[in-house]
């Protein structure tokens, strides 16, 4: 018989995986068509993000398995997170690669408010599961809500200089990497 974590973590692994699968299949598209696409280091920086990202959602969530009950509602928030993660993998990437040249840099600023709006998103999904389920303070949320602020405000102004979006993507790297030392033995699944 399988624990109520085993059951529900099936569908959060389920729409994880199809992210990933998302991003892999991207990155795998783009490598096809090596002459055929421009990059742009930003939207790739987003996208290395966006997968770790993933591997941290799936990471932490085993953090769930002391939990010896499941409520629908709870469940239904937890499955927020990933939902939105895979909808935003989806817009990283054009619909269609087929027989035409892209140019990334286009694409990106054709696509980066829809892009930061689902950030936001997971911002906000990330701060109201860490007050309320992981126990967290609203004063421990500093650098969530400063990336809150800054995407709300881009989407909002509708800014789309070149200095700025490569800057938001350093500080984005930034994060990300100073978070992983930081946090380096936090993430850790001991066996039992």
């Amino acid at each position: 018989m399988i624990s109520p974590f085993e059951y529900v973590i099936v569908l959060v692994s389920i729409i994880l995986g199809m992210g990933i699968t998302q991003i892999v299949s991207g990155v795998a598209d783009m490598i096809q068509r090596w002459g055929k696409v421009r990059m742009y280091w930003p939207h790739l920086i987003m996208i290395a993000i966006i997968f770790i990202v993933h591997i941290q959602e799936w990471w932490v969530t085993y953090e769930m398995r002391v939990n010896t009950y499941w409520r629908l509602p709870t469940f239904l928030f937890v499955i927020l997170y990933p939902v939105n993660l895979y909808i935003l993998t989806r817009i990283l990437f054009p619909i269609s690669w087929r027989g035409k040249f892209v140019d990334l840099k286009d694409f990106y600023y054709g696509n980066y408010k829809r892009i930061y709006f689902f950030t936001v998103t997971l911002d906000v999904l990330g701060i109201i599961d860490n007050v309320f389920i992981g126990g967290y303070r609203i004063q421990d949320q500093v650098v969530q809500i400063a990336v809150l602020l800054m995407l709300s405000f881009i989407i909002i102004r509708g800014n789309s200089s070149e200095i700025m979006h490569k800057s938001v993507a350093t500080v984005f790297m930034v994060i990300t990497v100073v978070t992983l030392i930081i946090t380096w033995n936090e993430f850790i699944i001991v066996g039992q």
